[in-house]
């Protein structure tokens, strides 16, 4: 016994030559990706820079920084040679950095001599820089506590007063 009401079911018709193939949205979207795709490569290709171009230089410091035996890292100020900071435990950020530059500059086989410089620009921006590779690492891109690890070195081991509120 059926209890299912009953339905007067066809089969439906065949598809017409406009159903057939891709529909229009898929269509669409299609185009679409491969604009995208031409206008990037275009783009690629003609040597457009994506980057912003980088604030004024408003100071810098040349910086050695030193392995030293208890697992300490020495900074010292390249121009003068007077330590300037000294950094124990983990430091992992500072370390990673630092750690990244120099990898690029055992890859060249250059010297690790050449000072870093550490670069403030006038919209705020912190940049670490290895003039011998031309590598760069913009700080303020991990957040601003890793950033204040090499802020801290502005005005480290001078005689010149912290300011309570540092120019950005």
């Amino acid at each position: 016994m059926n209890t299912l009401p009953k339905h007067d079911w066809q089969p439906s018709p065949p598809p017409s030559a406009t159903t057939q193939g891709l529909n229009r949205p898929m269509a669409w979207i299609g185009v679409m990706l491969l604009a995208m795709l031409v206008a990037v490569g275009l783009a690629r290709w003609s040597g457009l820079d994506p980057r912003t171009p980088d604030a004024p230089v408003q100071w810098q410091r040349d910086l050695l920084f030193r392995d030293l035996p208890g697992g300490d890292i020495a900074v010292l100020d390249h121009r003068t040679g007077q330590a300037v900071a000294r950094f124990s435990g983990e430091q992992g950020f500072l370390r990673s950095s630092l750690r990244a530059l120099a990898r690029e500059r055992i890859r060249e086989n250059l010297s690790s001599d050449a000072p870093f410089l550490l670069i403030g620009r006038t919209d705020g921006r912190l940049t670490l820089q290895d003039p011998s590779t031309g590598q760069r690492i913009d700080l303020e891109s991990f957040g601003p506590s890793n950033a204040a690890v090499f802020a801290s070195l502005r005005l480290a081991g001078t005689d010149q007063p912290v300011p309570l509120n540092p120019a950005r």
